[in-house]
């Protein structure tokens, strides 16, 4: 098979799953090939060292990173057309210790390419209704959770004259309504200095990618508390876990409760007809007043979810504990 015709079949195959990345990765005596997606890692196919090679090198040349440099980590994008479909891909390679490439693809879907369906109808709009007191929104829960997707509905829910800027590293999902700024170092554009640059721009709303250290914990708090309207995610296994981690972070407790407006913990669970479906918990500003209450609405409907017939009692007892 030509390698431009097996790589359309493997981002075919991925794009039909909604993939977010694509792995080449070498072995002993192959390359594997995987994917992705809501429900874990799939293996997709198994290719020989020498084609695996020529796609990555395909790859590469249409990326416009250097073909020759086979050991050190190098990053591209580049433009896909499939079928009708123009997609943004991010690639990332480096090579082994016996000089074989992996390489890694991440596909950047538009909004409209992937959406979040939620179990209760009425968990956005309640989430819309709370967004008019500005602050900080946190969404807590695990990679692949459906967090920034749904970050991304609420922001395109408000009205188009206000302006949403998206500070992230790097960009996950590509909107040409908002304004979105990615980190790169090198480049002399970090988190805090793209901040300021945001803030120049004067925004309604900021999206400030994954809270992943101090200073993107600081500059999200910082933004809240000066009126915008700021959403934010953290890897955290329950409201309670994700308020924790802030504190690690250097934030103070003071500041936490006057900035943040909202805790919002997502998981996507799968459903008793094969489909997958986000179960969110919000808990509002009180919280702090009442950090019992951790998960205890979202065991609740966990349960309700299990008496419906929605979820199977084996998903029900999965995710008990976030």
């Amino acid at each position: 098979m030509e390698i431009t015709n097996l790589f359309a079949e493997i981002m075919r195959l991925a794009v039909a799953q909604t993939a977010s990345d694509i792995y080449f990765l070498p072995k002993a005596a192959n390359y594997e090939v995987r994917m992705h997606t809501s429900k874990g890692v799939i293996q997709l196919s198994e290719l020989s060292f020498t084609v695996a090679q020529r796609l990555i090198t395909y790859c590469k040349y249409q990326s416009g990173m250097a073909i020759s440099e086979k050991r050190r980590p190098q990053l591209g994008t580049m433009t896909y057309s499939l079928q009708k479909e123009r997609l943004r891909l991010r690639l990332s390679t480096v090579g082994n210790f016996n000089g074989h490439e992996s390489l890694v693809l991440r596909v950047i879907y538009q909004l409209d390419q992937q959406q979040v369906h939620f179990f209760a109808g009425n968990q956005q709009q309640h989430l819309q209704q709370l967004m008019q007191r500005r602050g900080l929104f946190l969404f807590a829960g695990p990679t692949g959770a459906g967090k920034t997707t749904t970050i991304y509905q609420l922001a395109r829910s408000l009205p188009t004259t206000q302006v949403v800027l998206a500070i992230e590293d790097p960009v996950e999902i590509y909107e040409e309504r908002f304004l979105q700024l990615e980190v790169n170092p090198p480049a002399d554009m970090s988190f805090e200095s793209l901040l300021k640059i945001g803030l120049r721009e004067r925004p309604d709303v900021f999206i400030i990618g994954e809270i992943r250290d101090r200073v993107s914990a600081n500059i999200a708090v910082r933004a809240a508390l000066s009126g915008h309207l700021v959403f934010s995610t953290v890897h955290a296994r329950s409201p309670l876990k994700s308020m924790q981690r802030l504190l690690e972070l250097g934030v103070k407790q003071s500041q936490l409760e006057a900035a943040v407006s909202a805790i919002v913990y997502q998981r996507l669970l799968p459903t008793t007809t094969n489909q997958q479906k986000a179960l969110l918990t919000v808990i509002d500003h009180n919280f702090f007043k009442q950090p019992a209450a951790d998960l205890t609405d979202w065991r609740k409907q966990l349960l309700q979810l299990e008496e419906q017939g929605v979820i199977s009692r084996a998903t029900q007892m999965a995710y008990h504990f976030g």
